[in-house]
């Protein structure tokens, strides 16, 4: 390919841009707001505040990204939910504002991955604990991630149930 051309994202990691945080619809499908908010385990983040860090990180995905492409090797420092503001806000709102925000968001980072040059996912970034990155990995390793806390609130809502349904 030349440069200035795009080029196909591999399918599988195109396909989970595109459609993995759609699951988090149907596994809290059926919980009202105040279970989704609920703190199951002790000291441990409800399905609420699981779903607001997949959400605003997705926000410091795309600040990433964008650093990835215009500068040489930039390094990132450990990201935390808790010292991001827009975490912190974000927990304020309803379940409803922050799975608007998520989706519209996503499509954006997908449909953005679709435009870029082939030359731009070599490009590398330093991850804190991984290393050198090409931004291919960085969005593999963005997927991964999500789909750790898309498991973890398919667990929580299991505890929910057994809880709030001990018959069932």
């Amino acid at each position: 390919m030349t440069k200035g051309s795009t080029m196909q994202i591999p399918s599988h990691i195109s396909t989970r841009l595109q459609y993995q945080h759609k699951t988090l619809v149907d596994l809290i499908d059926g919980l009202t707001e105040e279970q989704v908010r609920r703190q199951i385990i002790p000291g441990k983040w409800s399905i609420f505040e699981n779903i607001v860090h997949l959400q605003t990180y997705q926000h410091t995905f795309i600040t990433r990204v964008r650093q990835l492409l215009e500068q040489e090797n930039p390094a990132f420092d450990r990201y935390t939910a808790e010292a991001d503001p827009l975490f912190l806000d974000n927990c304020s709102k309803s379940v409803r504002e922050i799975m608007h925000d998520m989706l519209t968001t996503r499509k954006e980072i997908a449909s953005g991955m679709l435009t870029l040059a082939d030359t731009d996912f070599t490009k590398k970034a330093i991850h804190p604990a991984l290393g050198a990155m090409t931004l291919l990995q960085w969005i593999n390793f963005f997927l991964l991630h999500e789909a750790h806390h898309l498991f973890t609130i398919l667990k929580l809502s299991g505890e929910l149930k057994k809880v709030d349904n001990p018959a069932s």
